[in-house]
């Protein structure tokens, strides 16, 4: 009988942590549609100008700012599709 409690609160602590675990993931890996909708010089604003005073996008020529812009990524802890808005904006208006 003992056994049985064991397995049964084994089983049920396994099934917790797979539902925990499996609702930080898909909520992890999603941006929000908050942050899936900001704009390139939005995210330059939060994200770089949190940190250091952001040099203009004139500094760096488009081919420098992809460099700056894959270092940073992790730096900053951002996203792909984030860094990548990123660069577009100051590449646009360099």
């Amino acid at each position: 009988m003992k056994t049985d409690k064991s397995h049964y609160l084994l089983t049920l602590g396994l099934l917790m942590v797979f539902v925990v675990f499996g609702i930080l993931f898909i909520n992890g890996c999603t941006p929000s549609k908050e942050v899936a909708a900001k704009t390139g010089v939005q995210l330059w604003g939060e994200n770089c100008q949190r940190c250091h005073n952001t040099p203009s996008p004139s500094t760096y020529s488009p081919e420098q700012w992809e460099t700056v812009g894959m270092h940073m990524q992790t730096r900053a802890l951002i996203t792909e599709n984030e860094k990548n808005k990123i660069v577009d904006f100051l590449k646009t208006t360099h």
